[in-house]
Formats: structure tokens, sequence, C-alpha cells
């Protein structure tokens, strides 16, 4: 299997830059980074901070250190239900379109953003702007990925499934986050068949544990007042939740999955570059036999 194992450096982004991260992920044993929203490239729902002298600073370290930026991984409301705001977030992804076709990043893995309250209108917001961005996204030869976030217009697995299949693209296809599985599967722990209804659509997997929100009778996790308006998840090192590996990978192999897989642990800075480590060995144990 010749799949690609990304580093999400977004540990790092405190206090690396993103040249500095290409030399981070080339200590660490990785070839391909995912460049998750940081402040001074492409922040959360923020225009795109990315200059000619920036894109040369990247172009240098990644020619160096032979590590090459493999996805963006922006978050833009392109499927708000406020114009206003719609219309922003496709003038980011324009932008950040340009960039990556600069620096040679061949895929840009998103979310579908909007409003959970609003969905109808999220989903019309949603694919109006991929209306107006396939030009863009053809022009440059570049893939999109998309993920059901926690509090995306759409959070259910085959239902964002089948908004990826209405779009009808080849180069647009679905991104299955294990660390949001208990989400994606409404507190199921089948996520075999998850990732095998999006069969084909299957196109990027985000590697990461979690624990099940909704155990126990939904005290594994508690959030106040109760009722509130807001989801709970974590991106765990494996093993640090309850995600059922050997059916993730054990699927994987089985259909000779080769596309990208992304490290993305978050919250575990102090022991950031074992953690990163331990689980490329891991990946590469279960899917380069």
């Amino acid at each position: 299997m010749a799949v690609k194992i990304l580093l999400d450096p977004s540990m790092y982004h405190p206090h690396l830059s993103v040249a500095q991260e290409c030399r981070k992920a080339a200590d660490l044993g990785y070839e391909y980074l995912e460049l998750s929203p940081r402040a001074d490239f492409h922040e959360w729902h923020h225009y795109p901070k990315v200059d000619t002298a920036l894109i040369a600073e990247v172009k240098t370290a990644m020619a160096e250190t032979g590590v090459k930026i493999w996805t963006f991984n922006p978050v833009y409301n392109w499927s708000s239900p406020d114009e206003a705001d719609r219309r922003h977030a496709v003038r980011c992804l324009r932008r950040l379109l340009q960039i990556a076709n600069e620096l040679e990043v061949p895929l840009i893995a998103t979310e579908f953003s909007g409003d959970p309250n609003q969905p109808l209108k999220s989903e019309a917001a949603f694919y109006a702007s991929i209306e107006e961005l396939i030009p863009d996204f053809e022009q440059y030869g570049i893939e999109c990925t998309i993920e059901a976030h926690p509090y995306d217009f759409v959070e259910e697995n085959s239902r964002a499934v089948q908004i990826v299949r209405g779009v009808d693209r080849d180069w647009l296809n679905y991104e299955f986050c294990c660390p949001h599985a208990f989400h994606l599967g409404q507190g199921s722990t089948d996520v075999r068949s998850m990732l095998a209804y999006a069969g084909p659509r299957l196109k990027h997997v985000h590697i990461a544990d979690v624990f099940n929100h909704l155990a126990n009778v939904g005290n594994r996790y508690i959030v106040n007042p109760p009722g509130v308006d807001a989801r709970i998840h974590q991106h765990n090192e494996i093993g640090n939740g309850e995600i059922p590996w050997d059916d993730v990978f054990g699927y994987l192999r089985e259909t000779d999955y080769d596309g990208p897989v992304s490290v993305c642990v978050f919250g575990w800075e102090e022991h950031a570059d074992e953690i990163h480590v331990r689980m490329r060995e891991r990946i590469e144990s279960e899917l380069r036999r």
C-alpha cells in the first residue's frame, strides 16, 4: 500500500514558522505535511496572509528538507446562510487555491461548515459555493476532500457522503475523520460500515483517537449548562480513546486504500515529538505491510 502519511503540525504552530515545520516534520520521519489553520497563513475564516516572500521561504524549506505540503486544511464558512459570509469564504478559497498552485499543493482538505440549526439553507449555500469554485479547482487541477465536522450543517456520515456525491466531480471526495467518528455515527462504534458507505469516495483519512461522548448515558463528558448548543470531541494519540482501530486499519488494508492519512493529534504539546513518532510508526506498521 502506498499511503502517504501526513503530519498536521498544529501543536507546533505557536512557536514554529511553516518553513520550520517542514524541518520538524523531516526530523520526525515524515515526508508530507497537512497545513492546518494558522494566523500567518490561512487562519480560520480569515483571508490568507501569504505574500510572495513567504511562498519563497516555504518553497526553499520544502526543497531543502524533501518534505512536501500535500494538503491545506482550511476552515471557511462557504456554507453560511449569510450571503456576505458565504461570498467572503469563496474569496478566501480562491486566494488559497492560488497559493496552493504556487506551492504545488495538490489537495484542499476542508469542512462543510454552515449552521446545523439551518441545514437546508446551509446545503443550498454549499452547492452555490461549489458551483462558483468549480472553474478554479479545475483550472489548477487541485483536488478537494470534505469532512463533516461536529457543528457543521451536516454531522452524520451517510448524509455527508450523499452531499459529496451530489457534486459528482471526480476531484471532490470525502474525508473520514476518525476522532469525529462518534458524531458521524451518532454514537455508533461501527466505523467499518461508515468507511464502507463512503466506498470509492473515501480519499482521505484523519487519524487520532477519541472517547465516545455518548457512552455511559452521555456522562463520559459533562458540559454545562445541560442542553447547551455545543459539540465536544478530542484528537488523542491512538490508544487514548475508543476508536476500534483493528476495524479502521483492517478496512483500509482490505480495500487497498492508497490515499493520504493525516496524523492530527492536538492538545498534547508537551509530548508532541514522541506522540508524532509513535503515530507514524503505528500507521506504517498497519498500512505498509
